[in-house]
């Protein structure tokens, strides 16, 4: 991801590992300050994600899985046995993060999984740390695939609808939803992106527009509420968004207000696609009405806040309803963009390892 600070331009991942710490950009504070948080062991780095200093499914993936393999470097004591049980525990703090993304409980098993083949406490370790980073490289490469197979569905002057942030900073690099997008705007494509503002944290307006200006990708930030008014005057050709996590079915979970654009753009007959890595799809979650919906601070709604300062934008003595996501049914959804190509929802059952 191409970041201008001081008048250069820099190449920056949203998380990585260096010795032993994990390295975040702190979304909290983008756009408006550019700031890396360190995180010194795995219990800070679960609450870097419950705290949302990192965000969107595949980087909360790839900085749990660095948080397990803190876990593993953390373990002080002698014998595997002891450590497993160690790893154990960690497992179930670093989870709990954040409920909704499945990606990040998919990193952790994997982490934990692989050192279950280790002879002994120090060959865990570094197979932790080798799989920690394999994961974080695994979504790079996939995205960058998911980029190249969705920029086969945008033509040259189409105008394109984005919920939230699916970008570089929601996937370590290159992004998801935006993947395509980029991939467009490289092939020299004529294109116009509309970005919902995502309340109440607004991801779309702070974090996906800081990404589309860093790129000089042309578009224009518009109220979440002001979508249906441009689709309904032919100005929005396709709609793009991320994804948490996938039912079986093809039911999928991604920032609260999705599900009403793809209401919106079924009525519209606007092609509505969700880009996302396999490892997204969730084939032990049968339908949309198993995944978990996470309820999140009431502060988020009542108050706006640049990183540092928080000031109060509704009546605070109202009660405050906050979930963090929803569900969009799969009759809504016109294609999976994946690394393995374009999916119907109807087709799902093949990717199913």
């Amino acid at each position: 991801m191409k970041i201008k600070i001081g008048g250069k331009t820099k190449d920056y991942r949203t998380v990585w590992f260096e010795k032993g710490s994990v390295k975040l950009i702190d979304q909290t504070k983008l756009p408006f300050k550019f700031q890396i948080y360190t995180s010194r062991n795995y219990a800070q780095t679960a609450k870097a994600i419950k705290d949302m200093i990192v965000r969107g499914a595949p980087a909360i993936g790839a900085t749990a899985g660095f948080a397990a393999a803190q876990a593993a470097l953390e373990f002080k004591g002698i014998g595997i046995s002891k450590f497993h049980s160690h790893m154990s525990s960690a497992s179930k703090l670093i989870k709990s993060a954040r409920p909704t993304a499945i990606d990040l409980a998919h990193a952790v098993d994997k982490v934990v999984s692989i050192t279950k083949r280790a002879r002994n406490v120090k060959e865990a370790k570094l197979a932790a740390v080798f799989q920690a980073n394999l994961i974080a490289e695994q979504y790079v490469s996939v995205c960058s695939q998911i980029g190249k197979n969705g920029n086969s569905l945008i033509r040259s002057g189409d105008n394109i609808l984005t919920h939230c942030n699916a970008g570089a900073l929601a996937t370590v690099d290159i992004g998801t939803a935006l993947a395509p997008i980029r991939y467009a705007h490289y092939s020299k494509k004529k294109i116009f992106v509309f970005v919902d503002e995502t309340r109440p944290r607004l991801q779309g307006s702070k974090l996906t527009a800081f990404e589309l200006s860093q790129e000089k990708i042309p578009h224009a930030i518009i109220a979440d509420n002001a979508a249906g008014l441009f689709m309904n005057r032919g100005e929005i050709d396709l709609c793009i968004v991320g994804a948490d996590r996938i039912a079986a079915n093809g039911d999928t979970a991604n920032k609260i207000g999705t599900y009403e654009k793809a209401v919106l753009a079924k009525e519209n007959g606007i092609p509505f696609y969700v880009a996302a890595p396999l490892m997204t799809f969730d084939f032990k979650t049968k339908s949309g009405k198993q995944i978990p919906i996470e309820e999140r601070s009431s502060e988020e709604v009542s108050y706006a806040t640049d990183g540092i300062h928080k000031v109060p934008i509704s009546n605070l003595s109202s009660k405050v309803k906050n979930p963090g996501f929803d569900v969009t049914p799969a009759k809504y959804i016109t294609a999976f963009i994946t690394e393995k190509g374009i999916i119907k929802p109807s087709q799902i059952k093949r990717l199913s390892p």
